[in-house]
Parts: structure tokens; C-alpha cells; sequence
């Protein structure tokens, strides 16, 4: 850390001006953008656009996760003066990053939310710019992968999850956060068969085909095993990674509504998605991240890590091509 910035920078979400950079300002003061990222609704030459999305009124337990965004940026706050370890390369000198903030929405008119967050990812991307989105409950995914398959086609997607989030519900207008996937699969948005769902630890009778790493197995193979299965699987293909923070174990991430036992470690987590720099990765979010129920901050701690992963990965690929 640069102790002579730290004396000088704060509020730098409204007051830095270069959107590349670490942030040196008091990780416990100061206004809580991601990463210290400059706030700004002008999205010319950003590379990646974060947005949150506090919505949780689809949820089938505990509720909380529209206080998710606000969670995970201020966690973020302990990552924005360094670069990540173990990639090798510092994103946050080499990518344009802004905060776009979150979706503007009626929050009791819900059968309108999913159009408005569609246009709102829409708008980014049409910006020139990827998406990385805090939830938020799980449902937010698919009015974004909306977004993505009108611009990119059909996508292969990657989901950390305790739970497979294809249970049979063929009523389009209704929303679910346990039954998006159906739907973005019935859609035909989403190729089930260049898919992989990893550390499912619940049943579904029907998984539409989408290529499973159920929880028990990964333990037993392992981080580097799980990685080479998921990239055989994603090839090239154009790919969507969400994460639900319940697909960690509670033990390492208690802040959730539905949480399962058996799930993945941080460490776990952290390797497999280390594993997959080179994925043709367009977007990604991470959801689920309950602040009532994270008691020590570790939930949102581990979300905001997921995030910056999501960034790396992202930014690996395009400064590989050159």
C-alpha cells in the first residue's frame, strides 16, 4: 500500500478520475463503490461496467439478498489497493472498470422487473462493455442472459450452485429464482449440453441435459480435476458464469437463503475458477449474498472475491488475444 496515497485519496467513487488504477484510500472509510471504481453512467471506453441488483422478491426462503450489492461492494473495498493473487497480471491497471450502480426499479410492481433489467444490461453491452452484476436472488440471471443471447446467440453457461435451478415452470411471466434455468433452456438461450452446473447437492429429477459435477464428486476429484472437466465441456463456446454463493458450503459463506451442507470451500472455489483462465467468458454475476444472515461479513467477503474472479477470468482471455 501506498501510505502517502492512502493520506491523500478518499471518496475516490466520486473523485478519481482514471477508471485504471488501484485505490489506495482507507479500506473502512469513504463511499463504497466496487473496488473504489469510479460511479459514472457514461460507459465510453469502460471495458467492464459492474451493476448491482437488489432484488430478492422471488425467493423460497430466507430473503435479504437485496441487500446484497451494497454487501459485496463495500467487502470489495479490502481488494481495491492490490492486484489479485495468482494471476499474474493486475486488471485493475489494465481494464477500463466502472461502477454503473444499480438498476433503477419499482420495487412493487414486479411483473415489470424483468423487462427493465433486461434493457439495463442491454444498454451496457450495446455500450461496448461487459456486464458483472451483484445480486441480488438468483432469478435476476435470467433477464441477463436475455440480454447476452440477443447480442451473442445462444450460450453455453456456467453455474455455481447447490442447486440445479430447473424445476418445471412453464408459466414465462412468473418469477422464480429456482426455475430460470428451465426457462432460459425452454427459451433456447442457453445449450444445456455445452453447460456445466457445479457442486449440485440437491435433487431434481429433470437437469435438461446440462453436464453436472455434483458436490460429492468434486470433493472427490479434486479443484484441477473439476476445471479440466468444465473447459472440455465450454470449449470456445461463448460463456455466461454465475455464481450462487450457496454453491459454498455454509460453513464459508452462512449469509444465504438457501443454504446446503456439503458444498465447496473457498479454496475449492478460488482454485476451479483459477482453472479456467482462457473461457470464452462474456459476463457473469454472483447472487444470493444475504447480509442478515452474515453475521462476520464472510458471505459478502467471498461474493466480492467471486466478482473480481469474474474479472480476471474476463480480462485474461482478451489480453491473451492481444
Amino acid at each position: 500500500m501506498s501510505l502517502e496515497d492512502a493520506k491523500t485519496q478518499v471518496d475516490q467513487a466520486f473523485t478519481r478520475r482514471d477508471l485504471r488504477g488501484p485505490s489506495f484510500e482507507n479500506t473502512f472509510g469513504g463511499a463504497t463503490s466496487f473496488l473504489r471504481r469510479r460511479y459514472t453512467k457514461d460507459l465510453s471506453g469502460v471495458d467492464i461496467a459492474i451493476t448491482g441488483v437488489p432484488f430478492d422478491q422471488s425467493v423460497t426462503n430466507r430473503p435479504g439478498t437485496r441487500l446484497g450489492p451494497r454487501a459485496i461492494r463495500e467487502a470489495s473495498a479490502l481488494q481495491s489497493p492490490d492486484a489479485p493473487y495468482g494471476w499474474g497480471y493486475d486488471p485493475l491497471s489494465e481494464l477500463a472498470i466502472a461502477d454503473y450502480g444499480d438498476l433503477a426499479f419499482d420495487y412493487a410492481d414486479v411483473p415489470a422487473f424483468p423487462a427493465a433489467l433486461q434493457a439495463h444490461v442491454a444498454g451496457i453491452l450495446d455500450a461496448g462493455a461487459a456486464a458483472i452484476t451483484l445480486g441480488g436472488d438468483h432469478s435476476i440471471t435470467l433477464p441477463i442472459l436475455k440480454a447476452h443471447a440477443d447480442k451473442f446467440g445462444p450460450l453455453s453457461v456456467l453455474q455455481f450452485d447447490a442447486h440445479t435451478d430447473t424445476w418445471a415452470d412453464d408459466n414465462m411471466d412468473r418469477i422464480d429464482h429456482g426455475t430460470f434455468m428451465y426457462k432460459a433452456v425452454k427459451l433456447g438461450i442457453v445449450d444445456p449440453a455445452r453447460s456445466v452446473q457445479v457442486g449440485i447437492r440437491t435433487d431434481n429429477p429433470d437437469t435438461l441435459g446440462f453436464h453436472i459435477i455434483d458436490a460429492p464428486r468434486l470433493h472427490e476429484i479434486g479443484p484441477r480435476a473439476v476445471a479440466d472437466e468444465i473447459r472440455a465441456v465450454l470449449g470456445d463456446h461463448p460463456t455466461y458464469l454465475t455464481f450462487d454463493i450457496d454453491g459454498l458450503d455454509p460453513a464459508f459463506a452462512p449469509g444465504t437463503g438457501t443454504p446446503v451442507w456439503g458444498g465447496l470451500s473457498s479454496a475449492q472455489a478460488a482454485a476451479i475458477l483459477r482453472g479456467l483462465a482462457g473461457i470464452n467468458l462474456l459476463g457473469g454475476d454472483v447472487v444470493e449474498v444475504s447480509p442478515p444472515f452474515d453475521t462476520t461479513g464472510a458471505t459478502a467477503i467471498a461474493g466480492a472475491h467471486v466478482a473480481v474472479e469474474l474479472i480476471c477470468l474476463w480480462g485474461w482471455t482478451r489480453r491473451q488475444a492481444g
